[in-house]
């Protein structure tokens, strides 16, 4: 069996140093939602902004690594929803892509694979 090759997000994390990801408050741990305390600032009474991200040359506190290298995020599983919602390859990943020097995604990652051929025997002609 074919293994997948690793998801494009692990080597790119240009959405992580080109974008301002702001949210609810209430995605935020002290009003009941996962994004940890440290990583996000208050933007307004009911907003918050990602740590990093709000410079000219942003880069969220909670991405490591080497963009187009490799990246990780250290909140990944308490990330807030614009996180979540970013489609790798989308035409927003392919302009952040570019602002960094990578190539464009031509597939969405996230689409099922493509099956492989199935290999079948013709059926015999039916005589009559």
């Amino acid at each position: 069996m074919q293994q997948r090759p690793p998801h494009p997000c692990l080597r790119c994390g240009a959405c992580c140093a080109a974008l301002r990801v702001d949210f609810s408050m209430y995605e935020m741990q002290p009003h009941g939602g996962q994004v940890p305390e440290g990583f996000a600032e208050p933007l307004t009474d009911t907003l918050y902004r990602l740590r990093g991200t709000d410079y000219a040359r942003p880069r969220c506190a909670a991405l490591t690594g080497t963009v187009g290298e490799q990246v990780a995020c250290g909140i990944y599983e308490w990330r807030p929803s614009p996180c979540r919602e970013f489609a790798a390859a989308s035409d927003a990943c392919n302009r952040v892509r570019q602002r960094h020097g990578l190539p464009a995604l031509r597939y969405a990652h996230s689409s099922p694979p493509t099956p492989e051929p199935v290999a079948h025997t013709p059926l015999p002609k039916h005589a009559g």
